[in-house]
Parts: structure tokens; sequence; C-alpha cells
């Protein structure tokens, strides 16, 4: 298969009436998944959509989702994903950089959509999810106004398939395209890391936006498993759609994973199902390992990658927290590179880094990303010599396995988001009674990171702490707020001016 396009119609062909998509409300088989992503992709056609133009989805997770990732998939459209945390400027930017011709939403956003289609001339045709505004089209109208056969026009292997924007250093995130053949081999890989098979039931809580929520989804598609959705994480529901539907697969970070744990009669579920559990962002802390595994028993694998590209994984068998002190240091690894991933640490200068020693994490592979979006000054950047630059810092140890010390950009990871400083600080020096600011992450008991802001303020003014996370809310997703603000006089700086965040962190740690 060497579309996504084709993926579909293989299990539409081969497991006809096996369930592709399961939500509380519906079932829909993967004859059913073709016919619909066909009808949607035809109607889009029919408005003045062609091969490589975008599609925006806001929304939450839902089968009509997935739905418009098959359209989408099927016919060679973009599938440009708007993460639905974001504030609404955070939202406009996306939206006017992706430039869609058509906006998928959910019927909660219409307010927020509402607000900002006057400045959205790219966005033609509207569709909603749910109780449609007068200005939108309902999602069934449109896929009953779609013909069976589907659009005149097909994906092809170096189209497009989905734009995901990621966090920027600069402040603004950044598209991420890759193309039909790399997520046709990052599915091929991850359902081969993961173990996956045509028995395979993903239970999908994170959000669909991620490349988490639709790589998963499409590894267990190319082996003709299924997918249970849920509109987002809560820990009892995970824990009875285990049991009810037996789903044999889930991810989970370590915050999540530790919710699900103290949930009070968690003991009292049948999880038996669950063959494996994955686990990314962030190592599991060893004793919230231990306990999952006395509960669930040894079906715990850590993987890394990001939205640009696949890249390594800790398998289940080598997850052991009861093993040597090898064994248990190396569950602060993030394992070895997959199969099909080459991988470098290097410093500076570019050079290989001895084993030990820290360096930039390189990646290359055929599941990497094309481009950023719009941005070829960024691209340059990351793609030097065929190598897609990570920005993350770490080494390798003697046998290979890959431990992450640091985001060379002071990215922070906090419940399996990532937040890059600078986009905080941006936010931060906004509002004009602060002179400067440094944000750093420190370490949350439940979220693993969270964003602490260093702030120096214009003389003579009475700032608070709450008065500024307030502020920070209206330009920023919640999740990337500061919890805590500290008020200092100045900055530590570096010889050549910059803020030193090396002394930054190291004061927090009491060193």
């Amino acid at each position: 298969m060497k579309t996504l396009g084709e993926m579909i119609e293989r299990n539409a062909r081969y497991f006809p009436d096996a369930e592709a998509l399961i939500s509380t409300s519906r079932r829909v088989t993967n004859r059913q998944l073709a016919e619909r992503a066909k009808r949607m992709s035809s109607h889009l056609y029919g408005l003045g959509l062609r091969r490589q133009d975008r599609v925006a989805i806001l929304s939450m997770n839902c089968v009509e989702y997935y739905e418009t990732y098959r359209a989408c998939e099927w016919a060679g459209f973009i599938a440009a994903t708007v993460n639905f945390r974001l504030a609404p400027r955070e939202v406009l930017y996306i939206l006017q950089d992706a430039s869609p011709k058509a906006l998928v939403f959910e019927s909660q956003y219409a307010d927020l959509i509402d607000q900002l289609r006057i400045d959205l001339p790219s966005i033609e045709h509207f569709i909603c999810i749910g109780v449609s505004p007068e200005w939108a089209e309902p999602f069934e109208r449109a896929i009953e106004n779609g013909h069976v056969d589907g659009p005149p026009i097909r994906a092809a292997a170096d189209d497009y398939a989905y734009l995901m924007y990621t966090s920027g250093t600069t402040g603004k995130p950044k598209g991420v395209v890759r193309t039909h053949h790399a997520m046709c081999a990052t599915a091929d890989s991850c359902a081969l890391m993961t173990e996956f098979k045509g028995s395979t039931r993903v239970l999908q809580t994170t959000p669909a936006f991620h490349i988490g929520g639709i790589g998963f989804v499409n590894a267990a598609a190319w082996v003709g498993g299924s997918t249970l959705i849920h509109q987002g994480f809560e820990p009892r529901a995970l824990l009875l759609a285990v049991q009810e539907e037996k789903a044999t697969f889930t991810f989970l970070v370590a915050a999540m994973l530790q919710a699900v744990l103290d949930v009070p009669d968690v003991a009292d579920f049948d999880l038996s199902s669950l063959e494996h559990v994955v686990s990314a962002a962030a190592p599991i802390p060893v004793p919230l390992l231990k306990r999952a595994i006395a509960l669930l028993g040894p079906i715990f694998s850590l993987q890394y990658g990001m939205t640009e590209s696949n890249a390594c994984v800790l398998q289940r068998h080598e997850v052991n927290p009861d093993g040597t002190p090898e064994q248990v240091h190396r569950l602060e690894s993030v394992g070895h590179a997959c199969p099909g991933i080459e991988l470098r640490i290097v410093d500076e200068q570019g050079q290989d880094c001895p084993t030990g020693m820290p360096g930039e994490v390189l990646l290359r592979s055929e599941t990497q990303l094309s481009a950023y979006w719009n941005n070829s000054v960024a691209t340059i950047e990351a793609l030097r010599d065929g190598w897609y630059h990570s920005g993350d810092m770490g080494y390798q140890d003697d046998q290979g396995f890959v431990f992450l010390v640091d985001r060379k950009k002071d990215m922070i990871i906090s419940g399996g988001e990532n937040i890059y400083s600078r986009e905080v600080e941006v936010a931060l020096e906004l509002h004009p009674w602060v002179k400067e600011s440094a944000v750093i992450g420190i370490a949350d008991p439940r979220w693993g990171d969270s964003v602490k802001a260093i702030v120096v303020r214009i003389p003579g003014v009475e700032l608070k702490e709450l008065e500024l996370i307030a502020h920070c809310k209206v330009v920023l997703a919640s999740y990337k707020c500061p919890k805590v603000v500290e008020f200092v006089d100045e900055l530590p700086r570096m010889a050549t001016g910059k803020i030193n965040k090396v002394a930054l962190r190291e004061r927090q740690r009491g060193i």
C-alpha cells in the first residue's frame, strides 16, 4: 500500500464487516467507513476542492473526526488539524497559515468560528458536526450529498497527507507536513513496534489533532484492527471501555496512568484484554511503573517520537523495574532507534558524539516530515543534509540506548503536551508591566513538568502573580500558562548577554 487511501480500500475489501471505528453511540464497519469517506470527499470535490487543498478540522475526538481524516486520505486533500485547546488568537493564526478551503468543526466551537470568520477569507465552506448554525452545512448532509463512487481524484504517494502544527521556539507554531508515503511507513513501523494484529482494538483517548491521535489509529488499520474513540481522557470511562469493549491497547502518559491507578475500585475492573500500553513524552517513574505492572502485568513500553518523525522505542521485554541496576537505569531512556530509523548524536560541529557524550539527536527515515508549511527557513534548518535535526539533546550508552537530557530549544513537557519556553515568554512580555522574563520547567508530581516564569517587573509597579497568570490565559492555551511566577530584580546572564537558564534551573533545584 502506497497511500492511506489504499489502506481504506483494502480493509473495505478484505474485512468489510469488521468494525473500524467505535464510539459510545456509533459503530462503523470498514465497508461503511470507506463509503462515507468517498461520499464526503466527493462532496468536497463538488464544492470545488482539488488534490492538496486543505480541509481544516476543529473538534474533540469523535467518529466524524476520523471520517474526515479518511475522506482527505482518499482524495488527496490535506487534513489540517487544529488544537481545540488553543486561545482564539492561536486558532486564528493556524487557520490563516493553513489557508484551508473547508473547515469541519464541532458545534461547541461554532461561536468561536463565527467570531473568526471575517478574518478567514480562504475558508469557502463550513461543515458542522452536531447542531449546525445557519451559515454552516451539517456534517450528515455533506455525506448524503456526496456520490458513493467517490470523487474523480485519488491521493498519490508523494501527496501531503497531514498538516499538523507543533509549537515553535519563536512563539509561533510550525506546520509539519508529511506525505502519504511517510505516513504509510509510519503506520507499518508503529504496527511492528507496538505488536499490532488484526484483532487489535485501540482505545483512543488522546486528542485526534496530535500525531499520536492518528498514528496508533493508522497502525491498527494497517493490519485490519479497530479503534474505540473516546471524546477525551476520563479514567473511569477508560476502565469501563477496556472491560466492556475488550480494548487491547491504549496510550497513556505518566499523569494519565497515575489517574487510572488512583481510581478507588480499579482492581475490580476486568482489564485482562489489555495486551500493551505505550507511554511517551517522559519516562514513567519507577514506583508508578511497579504499581501499574502489579495491576496489569508487564505490558508497558515507551516510545519516543514527534510530529516530524518516528524515532525510538523501549520495548515491553526491556521494561523491568525489578531488574538489575542497569535495567532499572535504562527505564530513564527512550530505548533504541526503531527499525528503519537512522539515528545520530552530534556535537555543535555536526560530528558524531562518543558514547555517553550529549549532543543533538538527528534522525533520518522514510517516516520524517517533508517540510514546515510556509516556512522555508525552518525547513532548511531542520532538514540539513537529509537529516532531521530534532532539537532534543541526548546521548547513547554502550548498547545504543538513547537517553534524553534536555531540549535544545527549552521545550517543557507537561502532561504529554509540548510547551516551548519562548512562546510563554512572548505572552508574558505582552503585559505592559513586564520588563523581561524567563520560563523553565519545574518538577510536577502529576504532570511531569509544569511551567514556572521568572519575571522582572517595570520598576515601581505592583504586578501580582495571579494577575499575570490571568493575562497569559487570554493569549495562550491554559495548559501553557505558568503555574508559578517568581518576581526578581534581574535575570542571570551569560557572557554573551543571553539569559542563563542553566543557572535558573540549578537555583530551582537548590544547587
